[in-house]
């Protein structure tokens, strides 16, 4: 059951199945209004009416987060809804390829989904949280943030120019009340797509006999941006890198 209704929305941009679904659904569940955006806005239907069902408000519809107007309309609206106080940008493009079999077409696709789309994201968020005072902005990264791998070029230079629009951010933003952070996923997660490569690189036999926590739940990825949320302000973070147990690092 959804906790007491805020007078305060929460903008996920990148709510698919899987991780954008678990954050959708904990802040709903914390009595935020929950704006969500994905490409295929049909898809939103189960997860909204999920919300809904247990006692929370959703609302969403298609979005291209790589057009500009269409992201000044979807955080518009969500502010429409209630003061936009939480918008987190979950948007992956994790893509891999040789180096020489790297197209520009694939180069910049990734370059305008992961990083491109981010910084349009944060811009109109925090345009509309100054005016309300306060706010928390949330972007989500990758161990390619933070390092580049082989067959990685284009996914780890979008993630690292996200993470360093964030960091200028969190700086500029910081002072006047807007909490800025970057989350670092360092594992898979368990997600059809990761399940379908594992299958590939290891065989059916490799998904039977996955250890316990060997992939981290969705809703751990949630649960990480709900104690960033509840961060007091003498304490906030602005990088958390979170991993299971057993992951190599």
């Amino acid at each position: 059951m959804a906790q007491a209704k805020r007078n305060a929305s929460a903008a996920i941009i990148g709510a698919g199945d899987f991780i954008g679904a678990a954050i959708a659904r904990k802040f709903a569940a914390e009595g935020f209004d929950t704006m969500l955006g994905r490409r295929n806005g049909d898809k939103l239907a189960p997860l909204l009416a999920d919300i809904q069902a247990a006692g929370g408000h959703a609302h969403g519809r298609s979005l291209d987060a790589r057009r500009e107007d269409d992201i000044t309309a979807f955080l518009a609206e969500a502010d429409a809804i209630a003061p936009l106080e939480v918008c987190i940008f979950n948007i992956g493009a994790n893509v891999n390829f040789p180096l020489v079999d790297t197209t520009e077409r694939v180069f910049r696709k990734v370059w305008e989904m992961a990083c491109y789309s981010g910084f349009l994201a944060g811009r109109e968020a925090a345009r509309r949280m100054l005016a309300h005072g306060r706010g928390a902005l949330f972007f989500t990264g990758a161990t390619a943030s933070l390092r580049g791998g082989a067959g990685y070029a284009a996914f780890a230079a979008a993630k690292a120019g996200l993470r360093m629009m964030a960091q200028s951010a969190a700086r500029e933003l910081g002072p006047q009340n807007i909490h800025v952070a970057h989350l670092v996923i360092d594992a898979g997660v368990d997600t059809a797509f990761v399940r379908e490569r594992i299958k590939a690189r290891e065989g059916e036999a490799a998904l039977d006999n996955l250890p316990p926590d060997r992939l981290m739940r969705p809703e751990a990825v949630a649960d990480a941006y709900w104690s960033l949320y509840t961060q007091p302000r003498d304490a906030w973070t602005f990088e958390l890198e979170i991993r299971p147990f057993a992951e190599k690092w």
